[in-house]
C-alpha cells in the first residue's frame, strides 16, 4: 500500500494483533484469520479441543477494539429468546415492550455454539445474514458493525450438536485451533504463573476499522485471479472436469456462490495485511481451505475411507492450474 492512510491502518492492525498476543501464545494463523474476518465483516468459526484459548482469543480481540461486545454461553437448555430477546408486558403502561437480547451488540462471542440444540443455533441465521432479527413479528436492525465469532469443540465429543449446512455457510472462515508447540506451552505456563494480569487497552475504534475495510475493498483483484477463484469453486462442484473423477463419489455437494464471494474478500484482506494493494494467487491458495472446507459435504463413502475435507481441498488446489 502506498497511501499514508493505508500505512496507518496497517499499523493499527499490527497493534490489534500485538494486543491479542499479549494474552495468547502462538496461534498466529488463527489471529490472522480473526483479523481477516474483522476486515471483511465476515463471521468466524473457531474449532478446537477444550483449553486451547479459543474464548480467550476472541475476548481479547474484542477488548482491543472500542466497540460493543457480548458473550453468549451456548448450553443445551438455552432458548432462542435468550439470544434475540422477547416481548415483555409492562404493567405500568399496559403494553408489551421488547426486551432485546445479547445479540444486539457489535462483536458477539457465541461460545461453544455446538452445545446448544439446532433451534437455538437457527436463531442466529437471520442475524448473521441480514443483520436483523424478528421478535413477535417485528423486525429490528442490529448494531453496525456486527460480527459473530463462534467457538466449538469437535463434534465427536459427547453432548454436542453439529451445525447445519445453512449455518456453516454463513461463516466466512473456519479456523482450526491446534495444540501449541513445546516452547509455546512453556511460555503459557510462565504467563499463567505470573501475577501480572493487566487489562488489554483498546487500540482501535470502529471508525478506524471501517476505514481499513474501505481500503481492503479497494485492493486490486486481477481478472485472472478472479477466474482462479471461480475455477476452485467449480472444481468442488464438478470435480470430473478437472481430472478429479475420484472425488465425484466423495463430495455430496460443493461450495456455494457465497463461498466465492468470501474467498475474494478474504484474499483481498490477506493481501492488505501484507502491505499489498493487489491480490496474488498465493493469497487465494492460503485462504481457500479456510473459506471452502467447511462448506463441503462429504459422502458416506468418503467417511468410510477416512477422506476428510482437508484432503479434498488439497487435491482440488493441486488440480486447478495457478495463474
Amino acid at each position: 500500500m502506498e497511501s499514508a492512510t493505508a500505512r496507518q491502518e496497517n499499523e493499527l492492525l499490527t497493534k490489534v494483533s500485538e494486543a491479542v498476543h499479549e494474552r495468547v501464545v502462538g496461534q498466529g494463523h488463527a489471529v490472522e484469520g480473526l483479523l481477516v474476518g474483522l476486515l471483511t465483516g465476515g463471521h468466524v468459526l473457531l474449532e478446537g479441543l477444550p483449553g486451547l484459548a479459543k474464548t480467550l482469543m476472541v475476548r481479547t480481540l474484542a477488548e482491543a477494539i472500542q466497540t460493543g461486545f457480548r458473550r453468549i454461553q451456548f448450553t443445551p437448555d438455552l432458548l432462542p429468546t435468550d439470544i434475540v430477546g422477547t416481548p415483555v408486558f409492562d404493567q405500568g403502561t399496559g403494553e408489551f415492550r421488547v426486551h432485546k437480547g445479547p445479540i444486539f451488540s457489535n462483536i458477539i462471542l457465541a461460545d461453544e455454539i455446538n452445545r446448544a440444540p439446532p433451534k437455538v443455533q437457527a436463531a442466529l441465521l437471520e442475524a448473521m445474514e441480514e443483520q436483523q432479527v424478528t421478535i413477535a413479528g417485528e423486525t429490528y436492525s442490529l448494531d453496525s458493525p456486527f460480527m459473530v465469532l463462534a467457538t466449538q469443540n469437535p463434534v465427536e465429543l459427547h453432548g454436542t450438536y453439529p451445525l447445519a449446512e445453512a449455518q456453516l455457510d454463513r461463516f466466512a472462515l473456519k479456523l482450526d485451533i491446534s495444540y501449541p508447540s513445546r516452547d509455546e506451552e512453556k511460555m503459557i505456563v510462565r504467563r499463567v504463573a505470573s501475577t501480572d494480569s493487566r487489562p488489554i487497552e483498546a487500540v482501535a475504534t470502529v471508525e478506524q476499522i471501517s476505514a481499513a475495510r474501505a481500503e481492503v475493498a479497494a485492493v486490486h483483484l486481477d481478472e485472472k485471479v478472479l477466474d482462479y477463484v471461480v475455477e476452485l469453486a467449480f472444481a468442488t462442484r464438478e470435480p470430473g472436469v478437472y481430472g478429479l473423477e475420484d472425488l465425484e463419489d466423495l463430495i455430496d455437494f460443493g461450495t456455494s456462490p457465497r463461498a466465492t464471494i468470501f474467498l475474494t474478500r478474504t484474499a483481498r484482506a490477506r493481501a492488505y495485511l501484507r502491505g499489498r494493494d493487489f491480490v496474488l494467487p498465493d493469497d487465494v491458495k492460503a485462504m481457500a481451505p479456510l473459506v471452502l472446507r467447511h462448506r463441503l459435504r462429504t459422502t458416506y463413502e468418503a467417511d468410510a475411507r477416512g477422506i476428510d475435507t482437508k484432503e479434498i481441498m488439497r487435491r482440488v488446489l493441486g488440480a486447478v492450474p495457478t495463474p
